[in-house]
Formats: structure tokens, C-alpha cells, sequence
């Protein structure tokens, strides 16, 4: 018999992982800890159970993002997406669902599958070398012991334990009449980052908008957590006297404003988030304000009051590694080839984008254990743009978990107007995904 496939958690990315190793007609074993231990944030041991929203959000595969990967994930068969939509409740354009009802049809369908067998333990401890092949889908609340096994492997830096988001932009919405391209004193190539200026005015009045600026709270459980110094939100910085900003991140030293030949009172830096350019991070912005305040203080900032949000900001409790360093094209551990990892620990952010890359891991990881070679989605589909940001395009340096958007898909070859590019995007993606699926099997 062939020697099982084996997946580590029981979470969105390790259940559709589960399904899609037993849908090629292979055998696999899901470990999943919760039966002999629970987590900080789960309140049952269901698989694939929804701890924080019971939202996929948006299902518009004509002009959104995830309604694209929504949609590609069915035309491959994805469990979760099919449990979805028949565990769908009232959202308008939004997919919803019942979570006890969607967690019971993901769980039953794995249970009562004869190629899956469950098990409920924990694993401490990567798989050896030649222990088969692993797939690692663990999620943001992985063990401590497989945390440090990891650590361990890995190295020290290459594992986090906090999201430290800061928010990114969509490079098209910057308006740069107002900002301009230079590095501080003009090292590197001296147009490495988006500079947008402000007055003595408009930084205090930024000032104020942080402070006063309605913010989330820590669980108790993220509160705790020791690596929280190393993450200082924005707001947190600004409560510690009006000027730290303008000493920290927002310094204006050794940049010079070409609108008017001075140096500005302050400045807001934006630094290139992806290989292809279309993204760029607000530097040192990690922010525990609420995402619709974001938005509004955000726009007040000079050459972002049309800023379009890739990402948003935020802080809270993870563990991910640094897979654009760590991992291969598809999803292999470089340190350890055996093992592959899927899920929001390859920092992915999302239910629906975990599922995704577990649905990917479990097909690479099928195609080899059948003697093929994997075949990689094409970079314009929404699997293969996250696929790529997440084992290469992304910035290794200032990695951290993003959703799928299309600022991470490739342009398109001619310019469109936003609600065309949309959709433009979203069309190509599915052809493309339909013309990759019909040659799948004879690429590989």
C-alpha cells in the first residue's frame, strides 16, 4: 500500500489539504491536537471550525479578488468551498455561513472518507528526513514544541510570533504630484521609497488623529505575549510625546521635497512591498486602530487621500515563517524537502486563502508521491499570484501574512479604468485557471 501523505492540523488549509490528497486517490493521516488539548481561541474540536468570523467575505468572482479565488477553488474541487456554499446563509454579495453546520459537513465528509484517517494527538516534533511526506498546517496558534522544533531547523529569525501589519497601498492611487521618489540621503539607487510631506500643521493634526483614533483591543491571551515591545503600534508611539514620530518613523531628515527645494516637518516613507512594484508598505505603521479609522486618518496624510488599501494595519497574535526565504515553489520546506506547509503559518492571511495554499501543498505533495512533477498555476490566476508572493515576490525583509488582492496578480497589457481593471483581472484569471486545469495533468 502506499504510504500515507501526512497533514498537521485540522484547521481550513489542513482539511482542504486532507480532501484533495484522498480526492487523488491516496491515503493520509490529519493529526489534530484539539480532543487532547485545546487553543486560546477554539471552542470546539471540529475540524475547520471558524474562530473569528463566519464570513469568507466577498463572492464577486467578476470584480473582487477573493470571489475569484472563491471560484477557482470550486472549479478544483475544493472541499471547503463546496461545505461553504451548502452551509451558506444571508450576506448579500458576501459568502456567510452557519459555522457549527459548515465545520459538521467538513468534518463528516473527512471522517467518513476511507482513505482519511484522524487522528488526535499533538506533534512536537518535525518529521525526520525520511519519514515520508508532511505537510505542516498548523496555523496561527501552532504548538510550542513544534513552534520550537521549527525555530530550531529554521533558525531564530526565520520564525514570528505577532503580525506586525503595517498598511499597504496600492502603488496606482498615490498621487505623485504631491509625494516623490527618494531615498533618505540618497543611498541606493535613491528612488527606493515614496515620500509624502507635512507641514508643521498637518503633522500635528495627524498627531491628534492617531490619539484620538478608535482602537482594537488585545485578547487576554495576545496580551501576554512577550513579543509585544518589538511591535510598537503607531498610536502607541505618538501617546509617548508628540514628537517621537518625527524622530522615528516619520523623521524627515536627509530628504529634500522638490516642490518646494526644503526639508518637510515631517514624512510619511512608503516602501516597495513586491517585485512587480504594484505594492507599497507605509513604513514602521504596525497600528492597532480599527480598519475603517485607518482609512479615514490614513487619507488625511498628503499624496494618500486617494489611497486605495491592499492591507490594512494591524497587530496580533501569529505564528508564520519567513517562506519566501524558507520554502520552494511549491511550498517545500528548502531545509527539509519532505516537508511542505500550508495554511496561515506560509503567511497567508485569510480562511479562504489558508484553504487555498493547503489545497496547493496537497496537490504537490499527491503529484509527487504519484511520480509526477507539480505543476504550478499560472501566475495570473489568484492561486498562483498568492502562491507567488508567498515563495518568492514578497519583500523576505519585511514579510508579513497578506490576503489576496490584485495588487498582487501581474498587470494587465493594456490600461483600464478601476472598475474595468477589475474585472479584467478577475476574467483573465479564470481563463486561465479553466485552460490550466484542461492541461494540468499533462504538464505534470
Amino acid at each position: 500500500m502506499t504510504n500515507p501523505i501526512h497533514i498537521v492540523g485540522g484547521g481550513m488549509a489542513g482539511s482542504e489539504a486532507a480532501w484533495q490528497v484522498a480526492s487523488a486517490g491516496l491515503p493520509v493521516v490529519l493529526h489534530e491536537m484539539r480532543g487532547v488539548t485545546g487553543t486560546d481561541a477554539h471552542k470546539t474540536d471540529g475540524l475547520a471550525e471558524l474562530v473569528c468570523s463566519n464570513s469568507f467575505r466577498s463572492d464577486d468572482a467578476t470584480a473582487n479578488a477573493v470571489g475569484v479565488l472563491h471560484e477557482e477553488m470550486r472549479r478544483l474541487g475544493s472541499l471547503i468551498m463546496r461545505c461553504a456554499d451548502e452551509a451558506r446563509v444571508p450576506a448579500g454579495s458576501a459568502l456567510a455561513v452557519d459555522r457549527d453546520i459548515f465545520s459538521q459537513k467538513v468534518g463528516n465528509t473527512l471522517e467518513n472518507h476511507p482513505l482519511v484517517t484522524i487522528r488526535r494527538e499533538i506533534i512536537e516534533r518535525l518529521p525526520g528526513p525520511h519519514d515520508g511526506q508532511w505537510i505542516i498546517a498548523t496555523g496561527p496558534l501552532t504548538h510550542g514544541s513544534l513552534a520550537s522544533d521549527i525555530v530550531a531547523l529554521t533558525g531564530e529569525d526565520q520564525l514570528a510570533f505577532f503580525d506586525a501589519l503595517a498598511p499597504i497601498v496600492h502603488r496606482e492611487s498615490i498621487n505623485m504630484d504631491v509625494a516623490w521618489l527618494q531615498s533618505r540621503w540618497d543611498k541606493g539607487d535613491g528612488r527606493d521609497y515614496i515620500n509624502c510631506p507635512l507641514t508643521e500643521a498637518q503633522y500635528e493634526a495627524f498627531i491628534d488623529a492617531l490619539l484620538e483614533g478608535d482602537k482594537t483591543e488585545f485578547k487576554e491571551w495576545e496580551a501576554s505575549t512577550p513579543y509585544f515591545e518589538g511591535c510598537m503600534p503607531i498610536e502607541i508611539m505618538a501617546a509617548r510625546g508628540r514628537e517621537t514620530l518625527r524622530f522615528g518613523p516619520m523623521k524627515p531628515v536627509g530628504l529634500t521635497n522638490p516642490a518646494t527645494g526644503k526639508r518637510a516637518h515631517a514624512v510619511i516613507q512608503l516602501r516597495q512591498d513586491n517585485a512587480l512594484g504594484t505594492l507599497w508598505n507605509i513604513v514602521g505603521f504596525q497600528t492597532k486602530l480599527k480598519h475603517g479609522e485607518q482609512v479615514r486618518v490614513f487619507r488625511t496624510i498628503p499624496g494618500l487621500e486617494e489611497a486605495e488599501f491592499a492591507r490594512l494595519g494591524g497587530l496580533h497574535r501569529n505564528t508564520f515563517i519567513k517562506s519566501p526565504v524558507l520554502l520552494d515553489e511549491t511550498l517545500r520546506l528548502k531545509a527539509r524537502p519532505n516537508i511542505r506547509f500550508a495554511g496561515q503559518i506560509t503567511g497567508c492571511e485569510g480562511y479562504i486563502e489558508s484553504a487555498a495554499v493547503g489545497l496547493m501543498a496537497a496537490r504537490y505533495a499527491a503529484a509527487e508521491a504519484q511520480g509526477l512533477m507539480p505543476a504550478i498555476p499560472p501566475r495570473t490566476t489568484a492561486h498562483g499570484a498568492l502562491l507567488a508572493h508567498i515563495t518568492g515576490e514578497a519583500d523576505a525583509d519585511t514579510f508579513q501574512p497578506m490576503n489576496v488582492n490584485f495588487g498582487l496578480f501581474p498587470p494587465l497589457a493594456h490600461k483600464h479604468h478601476k472598475k474595468e481593471r477589475k474585472a479584467g483581472y478577475a476574467a483573465r484569471a479564470l481563463a486561465d485557471m479553466d485552460a490550466w486545469i484542461g492541461t494540468r495533468e499533462a504538464a505534470a
